[in-house]
This record gives structure tokens, C-alpha cells and sequence, in this order.
């Protein structure tokens, strides 16, 4: 399985996260980033050979793209578009070019719930490049909006979010949103890698096809996850 992990969101952790993922999301400079930190972080990709996307978002800096915003259906593709182009170019200066798109946060939750929404997104990524892979909740109409455009998908599922019965993330808002401890993430993977199930906070296991897994860099515990996430998923 896949594993992905966001990227040039300021953390200071990305390349010590590198060895154990497969896949960056970069921040594109509307919640996190800037050229710079795309630069950077496209030549950590290419140095460690790994995929390299964009992770567009709304232009919230400051609150790292994680409030709910509202745009008309242009506006939305026009900023998704801004981001993309941005990153695709300084991907081509570095010889690089980029695997996937990744909505962030905000952008990203709302996505997965409105499907005009998602296919305003993924119209833009079509548009910008239709060979991009289009990473969005598993099982959400993010994925069928992609799919009905002919983009290629992933199916993404979280190693420290909880869920809810109907497959959607429990909302950060809530006490019980994230896993804290590395042998629950790792359960919850395993249950991904193995079944295609996960277990919802109200007790039942619910089916989510798993393409791509995803640990989130900006955590504290992000690196001991990732390289507990990486042997569970490697190992023999």
C-alpha cells in the first residue's frame, strides 16, 4: 500500500519522514508554504525517490486551511488551478513532475460531502494535467467525481483520524478525532492492509477500500508512526 505523508507545511520533519513514505502531498502556499518550501520539498522528493503531488487548499494561513470556506464554483476552480500551475512549474525547473493532487483540510472535508464541489476540483486538476492521480476519501464522491472525468484514483484512508459509521472523519473538533498512540495506528493500518476495514468510534467495522494510506507530518508523533506504519506494512 501507498503511504503518504503531507509535506512543506513547516514542520521541520520532512526529511526524517522521507525514508518511510512513498508519496508527498506539498504544500502550495495558500495554508502552508512557499516556492521555496515546494522547491525544497520537490528535491527532498527527487533525492529520496519518491512521488512528489500538490496539496491545494483554501487561503486560510491562518488556520492552516483547516476552517470551512465558501466560494462560488469558478472561484474554487480557479484557486485549485492557481496552486497547481504554481507547483507544476517549479516541479518542471527541477526536472521533476508531479504523480497526484491532494485537496488539504477544509477544502478536502467538504470535498468528500459535495460532490459539485469535488467536481469543480477535479475538473481543475483534469484541465491543469489529466494524468494526475486524484487522492481523495476513500468510498466519498470525491472519488466518483474524479473517476466520472476519467482522472486516475486512490482511494485514501487515514492511519490516526477516527471514523465515523458512514466512512467520514470523525471532525477535528471533537476529543476523539485523532489516534495518539503508535499501537492503535498501527492496529488501524493493519485492519486497512488486510480487510479493507476499519473500525467506526461506535463500534462496527465498516468497509473502505485502501489505496493509499495517509500520516499527517504536522502530528507529534508523526515520525514514530511513520516508521511503525512503514514495518507493519513491509514486513514479512
Amino acid at each position: 500500500m501507498d503511504i503518504n505523508c503531507d509535506m512543506g507545511e513547516g514542520t521541520g520533519n520532512d526529511e526524517a519522514l522521507m525514508p518511510f513514505i512513498n508519496t508527498a502531498s506539498i504544500a502550495c502556499g495558500f495554508h502552508a508554504g512557499d516556492e521555496t518550501t515546494m522547491e525544497q520539498s520537490i528535491l527532498l522528493g527527487l533525492k529520496y525517490g519518491i512521488n512528489i503531488g500538490a496539496h491545494p487548499s483554501f487561503p486560510d494561513r491562518e488556520h492552516f486551511g483547516r476552517t470551512a470556506m465558501h466560494f462560488t464554483p469558478a472561484e474554487i476552480y480557479q484557486l485549485v488551478t492557481k496552486q497547481l500551475q504554481l507547483i507544476s512549474n517549479i516541479a518542471r525547473q527541477q526536472g521533476a513532475k508531479l504523480f497526484h493532487v491532494k485537496p488539504h483540510g477544509a477544502l478536502y472535508n467538504m470535498a468528500a460531502k459535495d460532490a459539485i464541489l469535488a467536481g469543480v476540483i477535479a475538473k481543475a486538476v483534469y484541465d491543469v494535467d489529466a494524468s494526475l492521480v486524484f487522492y481523495g476519501l476513500s468510498e466519498s464522491v470525491m472519488i466518483d467525481e474524479a473517476a466520472k472525468l476519467g482522472l486516475p484514483t486512490a482511494n485514501e484512508v487515514f492511519a490516526d483520524r477516527t471514523y465515523q459509521s458512514d466512512g467520514s472523519l470523525t471532525a477535528r473538533s471533537l476529543t476523539n478525532a485523532l489516534l495518539t498512540n503508535t499501537a492503535d495506528v498501527v492496529k488501524q493500518v493493519k485492519g486497512f492492509v488486510a480487510e479493507n476495514k476499519v473500525m467506526a468510534v461506535t463500534g462496527e467495522k465498516i468497509l473502505l477500500k485502501a489505496d493509499t494510506v495517509c500520516i499527517h507530518g504536522d502530528g507529534p508523533h508523526a515520525l514514530a508512526f511513520a516508521k511503525a506504519i512503514h514495518q507493519c506494512i513491509h514486513e514479512k
